[in-house]
């Protein structure tokens, strides 16, 4: 078993908002690592790296992908941060990635203020710009397909990516 497709990009990218839409699209179910890690933890995010630190989540996080990937047929989206993973990224050779590229200002005008995503408390959008520069080689690693989301409707970009992957 295998995903339809599996969905990365960095925060604010529209991973949920596409990875729905796709789901609905192909008409399977879509399911979300990180929704997967709080329930699993019984705990958020933003606590798990508060209480337990990156490294603990990023374990968590690991186990997570290989079992969905292992046991998902539908749209799975992926967290941010788990291309930074070498052995996710080794994972993730083998399955159909759609890594949504987003400009800076619209990731920004995405993700706000929003303070449960631990790694971008402080200066969101210098933050933000650094995670996005220093993954993105990372994204690309692992990219089938390469969409930017900047400026278009959820609707268009679901259009292409269903056309890419056909």
């Amino acid at each position: 078993m295998s995903p339809r497709a599996v969905v990365v990009g960095p925060p604010g990218s529209g991973k949920t908002t596409i990875g729905s839409l796709l789901a609905s699209r192909y008409e399977v179910e879509f399911r979300d690592t990180d929704a997967d890690i709080e329930a699993s933890a019984g705990a958020s995010i933003a606590d798990i790296f508060v209480t337990d630190g990156e490294p603990h989540f990023r374990s968590l996080e690991r186990a997570a992908i290989a079992a969905a990937l292992s046991s998902h047929s539908g749209v799975l989206s992926l967290g941010g941060g788990s291309v930074l993973d070498p052995a996710t990224r080794a994972l993730l050779a083998a399955e159909r990635v759609v890594f949504l590229e987003v400009s800076l200002t619209d990731a920004a005008k995405r993700v706000g203020l929003d303070n449960s995503r631990p790694l971008l408390l402080g200066n969101v959008r210098g933050r933000l710009k650094q995670l996005m520069d220093a993954r993105r080689p990372l994204y690309e690693e692992v990219a089938t397909v390469v969409v930017d989301t900047s400026g278009r409707t959820p609707e268009d970009i679901v259009d292409e990516i269903v056309k890419a992957l056909s």
